[in-house]
């Protein structure tokens, strides 16, 4: 068969399995690539009908997708035939790439499937067959599982005081022989409240602080290792380490007086897990956990989320998981209870160590005492390297800053602000002052490298005492930054160089609140705010691949909706109801995390089976909001948390009772439920009309108290009558505070997104540019390396590294690049950018679910020039800023003459085109 250039270059694009079967191939063209199952690539999963998506490139422009083909195998050799054995969907004309269900026959636990797809563009020209790519099942039903929980025997402590004296984490291990030639291998386990898991010898996989956190009641995640590489012919030894993570929490009252014990699920440390040998014959074998697994207890004395962890490396067993060892104390295992929650797989990215940092100085405040300023606050733990006698106890004391002595200042991370200072106790037991800190005793056997395993800390300085043999150096002590594992999905930069570095401040403080929840702090509460979440999600998604990550916080949420329909203020649920409507719910602007959650999910990704999924939950909430509401009305709520002038409390409120409702119309329209629409239509308008008829002071613009806050929430849901004038007393306010923000964490997420609506990035840039308080520059002034809680310095109580003034970052990508989407999942993009002030450029791009979308613009004089990259399979509404009547050229050429790009029209100082997808260079005059 002769070989012509297009078979060539598939050939070195797929290699020669992809295309000897196969007679026609099209020219380079429409391709499809980054094949992902359930937004991972090549996951282990639990789901029936698993959606498959891919994203499409070409190095042409306006490439669109006009249908698809898709194979299913079991086999690799199958698959690269190509030949779909388990489905074949056949040719579907549809441009749809994202969210396919998988159609084919059941499928079975513990089973590989291969898929690959190839598209066709507009001219009906097939592309090549995608390399292939796989999704793997676990456990599809509960009776896969073949394992028991189990546990060490140990008994629960009955008194409070008693949970914080040594408590050895326990170890488990076994010894299994394979029969025959192994395939596969696979470890399925979920270890409460934390794991490590060891096999021959060697930790199994880079996670860390596995499983995440969840409502144990309800559900616990479990996670699949590939472990087929460390198996070996001959003895193997499996090995356990647990500790207490959130499973076994201390009766620590946080702020005096929630004791997470009164509302989680909790038991001691155990573990479920399984080893699933698959032979070369087809046969299997199953190393599950039960009676016949040994413990014993390890060098973890006392392990704890919040307080820390000590290790004691002299109860190391030796060589507990090696092969041919026989260590002696070991007795048999004990099935437990264990949680009652189902399990699933653990589908958020895993918590990593993600980098390693140096500390920048060190220094000797007081004798002994060393303190190490790592030049940057993060999350994580410290490493020691450290060499002294056995029975040598190394202290490490974690901090945010320092006071002006020198000394370490740890009262910002304090837990739940449990202070001597303060008088406020953590109940019996509980330290007076609960810091963070660490303790490690030597065993003295040459140079000893340790971290904690089972806890993490929010700090930039480390305090070290008990240091044997002299001074520690910097190489002494390293960083090591722990967070779940995002995909790194956004890049900003621009000429304004404060605003460029308050990004990228703003990505350490998102990384350091990603431990499974998005937290608003990651020493002094850890938990997951519900408001935090709703003012930063457009935020943190432009920054982070977040799809997996936040369809768990959507679970987390279901997980604990009460039982008449309420929502929690935090989840997993911790006790705290502030300013809730009743019983364990939580204030309105908390409880709109969940739907407005899902409500990002479909914007950015398209997803509209988490809408599907949660609508009953989200019925049943709003029933519950009505039956609360008075005239339509609510009257309290946390409000716009840390504004600086008084917050609109009932204002606040019934406005986010408003949205729970819009979200309601908006979901029932997406699912095609007519008559849930219709009423809750008529129910928004009913609320709105409330609010306006109470809050708004007639001809004058204004709502509630006219500040910041009040005036940026009307704007922002659209109810004023009065627009025009809303908006002017919105600027009066900023003029009052010299163009300083004066809002808390809504009206500030809302503030810049009014002001994008309304083309008036003046006003936004003058506020984001302030230097001085209250304003990020002021922030970055004083040495902020992460975003505080507060406008003003935090030194003794509020936290330094705290997400939610970090919607700013939403403002850099919508406004100043100017990417959004105009449909979901960007199937159509907008790309706007506005600008302003002294700014001569700005660049960066978004990588959304179907491809890399780029925006770069420069100002030079009176010259705009704007390059954009728009994905295949998309179209786009290009804003370029030109005076009217001026010559607009695209790649030097004028835009008259380019294929694909269609003028719409004049409007606000913008020319306004659509195009297609490609990458386009458009320069245009600002002025005559």
């Amino acid at each position: 068969m002769p070989v012509n250039p297009a078979t060539l270059l598939a050939v070195l694009l797929y290699g020669w399995y992809s295309i000897l079967p196969t007679v026609t191939w099209a020219a380079p063209g429409l391709q499809p690539g980054h094949l992902t199952c359930e937004y991972v690539q090549n996951p282990f999963l639990d789901v029936h009908k698993p959606r498959l998506s891919w994203t499409l490139t070409s190095p042409r422009r306006n490439e669109r997708q006009t249908a698809y083909e898709l194979l299913v195998s079991e086999t690799l050799a199958d698959i690269n035939r190509p030949r779909g054995t388990v489905w074949q969907s056949g040719k579907v004309l549809s441009g749809q790439n994202l969210h396919i269900d998988y159609a084919g026959p059941p499928l079975k636990p513990f089973t590989r499937y291969y898929w690959r797809v190839r598209v066709y563009d507009a001219g009906g020209q097939a592309s090549a067959w995608s390399p292939p790519a796989w999704f793997e099942t676990a456990m599809l039903q509960p009776a896969d599982w073949q394992a028991q929980w189990i546990g060490d025997g140990s008994k629960q402590f009955a008194r409070d005081e008693d949970f914080y004296q040594p408590d050895p984490m326990p170890l488990f291990r076994r010894v299994f022989s394979p029969r025959k030639k192994v395939a596969s291998a696979r470890l399925y386990i979920s270890g409460l409240g934390y794991y490590e898991a060891y096999l021959n010898g060697q930790k199994v996989g880079d996670h860390v602080l596995d499983p995440g956190w969840t409502t144990y009641r309800k559900q616990v995640q479990y996670v699949v290792y590939d472990i087929t590489p460390q198996i070996r012919p001959g003895q193997n030894v499996a090995g356990i380490m647990l500790g207490n993570g959130w499973y076994n929490p201390l009766p620590l009252r946080l702020f005096g007086r929630f004791n997470l014990r009164d509302v989680q699920q909790t038991g001691r440390p155990c573990v479920k897990a399984q080893i699933r040998l698959h032979y070369t014959d087809g046969s299997t074998e199953l190393i599950a956990t039960d009676e016949s697994w040994q413990t014993a207890p390890g060098p973890v004395m006392r392990n704890n989320v919040y307080l820390g962890e000590a290790y004691d490396a002299r109860r190391e067993p030796a060589s507990w998981t090696t092969p041919n060892t026989n260590p002696t104390g070991w007795k048999p295992a004990v099935r437990t209870e264990g949680p009652s929650g189902e399990l699933s797989v653990q589908m958020q990215p895993p918590i990593r160590v993600t980098k390693v940092l140096k500390p920048v100085r060190m220094t000797e405040p007081k004798p002994g005492v060393f303190l190490f300023d790592m030049g940057q606050n993060f999350a994580g733990v410290a490493r020691i390297r450290v060499q002294g006698p056995a029975g040598t106890q190394i202290n490490l004391r974690y901090g945010e800053d320092i006071h002006p002595d020198g000394t370490l200042n740890y009262l910002t991370t304090v837990a739940g602000q449990i202070k001597e200072i303060w008088n406020l106790k953590g109940g019996p037991g509980a330290p007076k002052t609960a810091w963070q800190e660490d303790h490690y005793t030597l065993k003295g056997e040459g140079l000893e490298t340790w971290s904690p395993r089972f806890t993490f800390h929010g700090f930039r300085y480390v305090e070290v005492t008990g240091w044997p043999g002299g001074k520690p150096t910097l190489e002494s002590v390293d960083g090591l930054r722990m967070n779940a594992d995002l995909p790194d999905n956004g890049e900003f930069a621009c000429s304004n160089e404060m605003l460029t570095r308050l990004n990228e401040v703003i990505k350490w403080t998102f990384l350091s609140n990603v431990f499974s929840v998005q937290s608003d702090c990651p020493g002094r509460e850890k938990m997951g705010y519900g408001a935090d979440i709703v003012t930063t999600s457009e935020a943190f998604i432009y920054n982070f691949d977040m799809a997996n990550f936040y369809r768990k916080s959507v679970r987390d949420y279901r997980n604990d909706q009460q039982a008449d329909g309420g929502i929690t203020e935090i989840a997993p649920y911790t006790g705290i109801a502030d300013r809730g409507l009743g019983g364990e719910s939580g204030p309105l602007g908390w409880q709109l995390a969940f739907p407005y959650v899902q409500k990002q999910l479909y914007d950015f990704y398209g997803d509209r089976r988490i809408i599907e999924d949660n609508y009953e939950a989200f019925a049943r909430q709003i029933a519950f909001l009505r039956s609360k509401a008075d005239r339509n009305l609510f009257h309290w709520d946390i409000s716009d948390h840390e504004a600086l002038d008084p917050r609109p409390e009932a204002f606040s409120a019934s406005v986010f009772y408003l949205h729970h409702v819009q979200l309601a119309v908006v979901f029932a329209g997406i699912l095609g439920k007519t008559a849930d629409s219709t009423e809750y239509a008529k129910l928004a308008e009913t609320v709105r009309k409330a609010i306006v008829r109470q809050y708004l002071v007639p001809k004058t613009g204004r709502f509630d108290n006219g500040t910041q806050s009040a005036q940026a929430l009307a704007l922002w849901y659209g109810i004023s009558p009065e627009k025009e004038a809303s908006f002017q007393a919105l600027a009066d306010e900023i003029d009052r505070h010299n163009g300083h923000i004066s809002a808390g964490i809504f009206g500030t997420k809302m503030l810049f997104d009014v002001m994008r609506r309304q083309d008036r990035n003046d006003l936004a840039y003058r506020v984001a540019n302030q230097r001085d308080f209250p304003g990020w520059g002021y922030m970055l002034s004083k040495g902020a390396t992460t975003l505080w809680e507060t406008w003003a310095y935090p030194d003794n109580a509020p936290s330094q590294n705290h997400p939610m003034f970090g919607s700013i970052s939403e403002w850099f990508y919508r406004s100043l690049l100017g990417i959004n989407a105009a449909a979901p999942g960007f199937a159509r993009i907008q790309i706007k950018p506005q600008p302003t002030g002294d700014l001569t450029w700005a660049k960066g791009s978004y990588h959304s679910v179907r491809g890399p979308i780029g925006s770069n613009w420069k100002r030079e004089g009176e010259r705009f020039t704007l390059q954009v990259s728009i994905p295949a399979n998309t179209t786009a509404e290009i804003w370029i800023p030109a005076m009217p009547g001026t010559t607009i050229t695209e790649s030097g050429k004028p835009v008259s003459s380019v294929p694909g790009l269609r003028p719409l029209r004049q409007e606000n100082g913008y020319a306004v085109f659509e195009s297609g997808s490609g990458t386009y260079t458009f320069n245009s005059a600002l002025q005559e």
